[in-house]
Parts: C-alpha cells; sequence; structure tokens
C-alpha cells in the first residue's frame, strides 16, 4: 500500500504513514514520541508548579465517586482540571507510541531492534500512568514525584535511541571519533544523569510541592542546591572539554554540532537556575528550569548518538537467487 502524501486530508496522511511507513516516516514517529513525552514531562512539572498534585484526589477515578472531574468540596475546580487534563494527556502520549510499533512492525524490511524500541513506549507509559496513581495515593511524597520524573526522563532516552536507529541501518556500530571521545561521551551522559537526579533531590526539598499536603525531603535547601549547582559545573567542564576534542580532531559536523548545542542549552539553563534561585524560585521559572532540564537531556542524547553511526544490513540473496547466478 503506498502512502498517499499528497492526499488534502491530514489525517489521512497520518493514518497512512502508520500503516504503510517509509523510513520517513518512522523517522517522524519516532521523534514524535520524543516531543510527545518531553512534552507530558513538561506538563507534570506544571501540575506541580500550579499546586494541582491533589487535584484530583483519587486513582484512576477523578473523584471517589466519578472518572471525570465534577464539583467537590474543598477542591480548586481550576486545579482538578489542570490535573485531570494532565491525565488525558497520557492517552495522547499513549496514542503516539502505539503508533510507533504499528509502524516499526509493518517497516519492509522488518527490523526487529527497532520493533523492540518501539514496545518500549506502550509499556513505558502503562508504567508511568500505574506509577502517577502512586504518586497520588502517597499524597505526593517526594521519593514517588522524584521516580515519577525519572521515569519520564528514561522513556524519553528510550524514544531518542527509537528515533536514533530508525535514522541508521542495522549493521554494526561505526564510530566516527575517535574511542577516549566516546567514552568521554558516555561520562557525559552519566553526568546529565546524576545532574537530573540531583535536579529531583532539590526540587523535593523546594516549596512546590503540588499541594499544601505534600511532604517535603527533610534536607537544607541551601545545601542541596549548591551541590546541584557543583554537579553542573562539572556537567559543563565535559561539554567544554568534549567541543574542543571534537574541533580538534576534526569531528563530522553533526558531531560538532550536537556538542555546541548541548553546551549552549546548558548555559542557558544555567541563566535560569541561577535567576530563579536569587527570586526566591517563582513558579514560572521552576517550570522553565523544567523544560530546560528536558532540553539538555535530549542535546546530551543526541551528542552521544553523533558520535557513530549504523551502516544498513546487507541483504543475504535468497537460495534461490544464489542457484540463479551459479
Amino acid at each position: 500500500m503506498k502512502v498517499p502524501v499528497d492526499h488534502p486530508n491530514p489525517v489521512i496522511r497520518r493514518l497512512f504513514s502508520v500503516w504503510a511507513p517509509t523510513p520517513a516516516t518512522m523517522r517522524g514517529w519516532a521523534l514524535a514520541s520524543v516531543v510527545a513525552n518531553a512534552g507530558i514531562t513538561v506538563t507534570g512539572a506544571g501540575v506541580r508548579v500550579t499546586g494541582s498534585g491533589l487535584g484530583c484526589p483519587t486513582w484512576p477515578k477523578c473523584t471517589p465517586d466519578s472518572l471525570l472531574p465534577v464539583a467537590h468540596a474543598g477542591i480548586d475546580p481550576l486545579r482538578m482540571a489542570v490535573e485531570f487534563g494532565n491525565r488525558l494527556l497520557t492517552f495522547a502520549v499513549l496514542a503516539v507510541g502505539l503508533a510507533c510499533v504499528v509502524a516499526a512492525m509493518r517497516m519492509v524490511p522488518r527490523s526487529t531492534p527497532l520493533v523492540r524500541l518501539a514496545w518500549l513506549q506502550p509499556a513505558g507509559i502503562a508504567a508511568q500512568a500505574l506509577w502517577g496513581g502512586l504518586v497520588v495515593t502517597t499524597m505526593l511524597n517526594p521519593v514517588t514525584v522524584g521516580v515519577h520524573f525519572i521515569l519520564s526522563i528514561a522513556l524519553t532516552a528510550a524514544c531518542w535511541m527509537l528515533y536514533a536507529r530508525a535514522r541508521d541501518g542495522d549493521g554494526p556500530i561505526t564510530p566516527v571519533v575517535h574511542r577516549d571521545i566516546r567514552r568521554l561521551g558516555h561520562a557525559l551522559i552519566a553526568g546529565v544523569a546524576v545532574l537530573l537526579l540531583a535536579g529531583v533531590v532539590v526540587s523535593g526539598t523546594g516549596p512546590h510541592s503540588g499541594d499544601v499536603l505534600a511532604s517535603r525531603f527533610p534536607f537544607d535547601i541551601e545545601v542541596v542546591a549548591r551541590l546541584h549547582a557543583d554537579i553542573v559545573y562539572v556537567v559543563v567542564g565535559m561539554t567544554f572539554a568534549m567541543m574542543f576534542a571534537l574541533h580538534v580532531t576534526k569531528a563530522p559536523r553533526a558531531a560538532r554540532r550536537a556538542a555546541l548545542a548541548l553546551f549552549a542549552t546548558e548555559l542557558l539553563q544555567g541563566v535560569i537556575g541561577y535567576t530563579q534561585y536569587f527570586l526566591a524560585v517563582p513558579a514560572a521559572l521552576v517550570l522553565l528550569h523544567v523544560i530546560g532540564s528536558t532540553l539538555v537531556w535530549i542535546a546530551a542524547l543526541r551528542l552521544v548518538t553523533s558520535l557513530r553511526t549504523r551502516e544498513p544490513q546487507p541483504v543475504s540473496p535468497s537460495p534461490g537467487l544464489k542457484a540463479a547466478a551459479v
């Protein structure tokens, strides 16, 4: 079935791109999954900074008596709408994940690693939904809230790897930079992961808990914020070293641009972080900081995957074709 790329209805074009995918449309759906999962990570933070974390005080129902948001004593209708809206977004993200699964399974030739990576999305989204229920039932305990964010970051990484695999072939990995630079890239992605974990601790200690009933980590906010900043300095230094190494070794342009993009994103994130610190952590800047954290993570993933490539897997001729050749 040929994809009607010129069909006037964009919905029809999207449906055909799932059922009869091309390498380009597969990459498009994989990139859409990255955007969707990053987006719901940010909207989840929006729920927290608006104090809407318990806008729907039960799970899976919004209230004890209704699946949908209805007037409930002691709950602001606006906060209820914010929390319920974020729950609804889960279904949109799930739809994108299922589209990736169908597209990966319908690709010709089918790539088993691509299918496996695609299946991580609906599985991860289901796990996230169940964990979200635990977040509500534990009254926004900072541990469960933090794990919720970490799961989102892990799922975003899986989506990016799906995109990278859809862009590459199924052949063996071919490094495009020196082995030590690739090791630095792996250390850098680990450093960014530690940075995100430290950010989770700061967030769980700070003032934006999601609801007045939520508990907080019993840490000194000044101490954890300074520790977080120290890790930032290390990560930025590693990124600068990566930029320098890629430049002096005349690495491919894609890798150099990826390193520059990560460095610029980190600097912008640093400006937001220090501004929110000196302004007593306003909610709007906290949300911007979460957006920046998500972008830093994606930029780091992009950098690491730009340090190698995969060639298309050679197609072995069938026995019949070999006999004909003889």
